[in-house]
């Protein structure tokens, strides 16, 4: 049986199926939403990436929203090829600013998860940071990212399938002509699930968001 979530998060297309846990510290510095993969690829809001690093989230003191895109366990809608996902990024967004109102957000996103909320993200006033894990940097255009004035985290294994380590950093060279505020955590031996290297990946996003080490926008 698909393992159910415990939060059902309302949208036009019915509702997104969402887990939503708090950070052991009280109260909350922030809050965030992580971001799966590809669901015609079977990715939901288990995998492992994404399990894990909800848990660095928490572990830094945030809370950490996921949930099942459109089409997706008991998320209702289809895939839309990215489009209507968009829309869904939007929903969790809205649901983390009406339950906890005046939170600064930080977006988290891997792969496919990564391209649909980054786009949503970085114009998203309540969004203050980024995290991009195993950006596919070899399967969609990150283009939009160049403009992009918010701190971000690149996690990146140094052996992903979908996204060449030259062109990552193609891309994060772009982005620190104007925007300084660009971490690069790569990991060595890794590949685009981090297999055998998820603590690694846990460890990276604790750093870089956990005080003192953290973004200043917290």
């Amino acid at each position: 049986m698909y393992p159910a979530g415990n939060l059902l998060i309302p949208v036009a297309h019915g509702q997104l199926e969402a887990i939503l846990k708090q950070p052991r510290v009280t109260p909350a510095r922030a809050a965030a939403l992580v971001l799966h993969p590809h669901p015609l690829g079977g990715g939901t809001m288990h995998n492992k990436v994404v399990f894990r690093a909800a848990a660095a989230l928490n572990e830094a003191g945030l809370i950490a929203l996921r949930f099942n895109f459109r089409g997706v366990g008991q998320s209702t809608g289809v895939h839309d090829e990215g489009r209507g996902e968009l829309d869904d990024v939007r929903a969790g967004l809205q649901y983390l600013e009406e339950k906890y109102p005046g939170l600064p957000v930080t977006l988290c996103g891997f792969s496919f998860g990564a391209r649909v909320g980054l786009e949503i993200g970085i114009a998203n006033e309540r969004v203050l940071n980024l995290i991009s894990i195993g950006t596919p940097v070899d399967k969609y255009d990150f283009g939009f990212l160049e403009s992009c004035p918010k701190p971000i985290l690149f996690v990146h294994g140094d052996r992903d399938e979908f996204g060449s380590v030259p062109r990552l950093e193609l891309l994060v060279a772009k982005i620190k002509l104007h925007n300084p505020r660009v971490t690069v955590r790569l990991i060595k031996d890794a590949g685009h699930f981090f297999e055998g290297h998820l603590d690694e990946l846990k460890h990276a996003i604790v750093d870089w968001t956990a005080p003192p080490s953290g973004p200043s926008d917290l």
